[in-house]
């Protein structure tokens, strides 16, 4: 590979490079440089600077960060690309070629060679620091050697929680590759199978919790709490993931229910914490609020009646923004 890299060269190419990113679709490109463009996606381009190189131009400089924090992580693996240049919206970089693990598996079997690659992806993952143990199929390629690599890993860092599994490579593996790959753990290692069936297990268990309690109208949320307890059961290696396994459950299903109610995905997501508290004490509080708001009515009317009966011989009573009480003045702050 040619590791000698003009990141001044690069850095005039991305002046006349614009992308403009969208929400839940694809960037948009304004490509005024003579480099290739040869891919994009949600959060930004990929131009080819030469056969060795490229460079991604992101739409929003907190999604470039958070990438390169990412690679740098993995810098001295043999999974990550390696990283020449960067900028506030732009990452120059190794150049990736090979099959994404989807593809590749349409017409090759998942062997146990390849899960034992597999195996080493995620324990690399959690060696370096990453948060998310876990990477979608299409982002894993495979080269012509048999090795892996990985792009797009912004998304394995900065994660408030996370599932204690590889929940979306297993999922992306389909029914029948996703058993397979669970048998080769289980034969090449026990243990890191028996954890990863625990989770399962509690994610099922999560899972039917909401269901129970989520669905009906009268829901208690402290009840599920409770529920949650029990959950932990106190062993060390894993007790510590179980609410954030529940957590994560508990999101996906409102969304899911909300959604089906005919609610605009993109205003769920924006307006999450709002609605999420709506789904839980639903007409409760609206109930509520109408016999605060009826209460303060009541005693307001009765208040008018009083003042109405008892004519002008009582005097008006000033109030101000500060008074005196037991030779202290009490200031009302706004």
């Amino acid at each position: 590979m040619n590791h000698i890299v003009d990141c001044k060269e690069i850095e005039d190419y991305v002046k006349n490079i614009t992308v403009q990113a969208h929400e839940n679709a694809e960037v948009t490109v304004q490509n005024n440089s003579s480099l290739e463009m040869i891919g994009k996606g949600v959060h930004g381009a990929v131009f080819k600077v030469n056969d060795d190189i490229c460079v991604k131009v992101y739409g929003e400089e907190d999604v470039c960060a958070r990438e390169y924090y990412a690679l740098n992580l993995g810098q001295e693996t043999s999974l990550f690309p390696k990283v020449f240049c960067t900028g506030p919206k732009y990452i120059a970089m190794e150049m990736i070629y090979g099959i994404d693990l989807r593809e590749y598996l349409q017409s090759q079997p998942l062997t146990k060679a390849l899960s034992e690659k597999l195996i080493y992806l995620l324990t690399t993952y959690k060696e370096i620091g990453l948060e998310r143990i876990d990477h979608h199929k299409r982002h894993i390629f495979v080269q012509d050697d048999g090795n892996l690599k990985v792009l797009d890993v912004g998304t394995t860092v900065w994660r408030n929680r996370v599932y204690p599994y590889p929940r979306k490579l297993l999922n992306s593996l389909g029914i029948e590759y996703r058993e397979m790959f669970l048998e080769h753990v289980g034969e090449m290692a026990p243990l890191l199978h028996e954890e990863w069936q625990k989770y399962i297990e509690m994610e099922k268990y999560a899972t039917a919790l909401h269901e129970k309690y989520f669905a009906q109208e009268d829901m208690k949320y402290k009840k599920l709490k409770k529920e949650e307890k029990v959950l932990q059961t106190g062993e060390n290696e894993w007790n510590s993931k179980i609410e954030d396994l529940v957590r994560k459950v508990h999101k996906e299903q409102w969304i899911k229910a909300l959604t089906a109610r005919g609610m605009d995905i993109e205003y769920v997501k924006a307006s999450a914490k709002e609605l999420e508290k709506e789904y839980i004490y639903g007409d409760k509080k609206k109930e509520k609020d109408k016999k605060e708001t009826s209460l303060v009515n009541s005693g307001r009317n009765k208040k008018e009646a009083s003042l109405v009966n008892s004519g002008d011989n009582q005097k008006p009573r000033v109030f101000t923004s500060s008074s005196k009480k037991d030779g202290k003045r009490n200031r009302v702050v706004m």
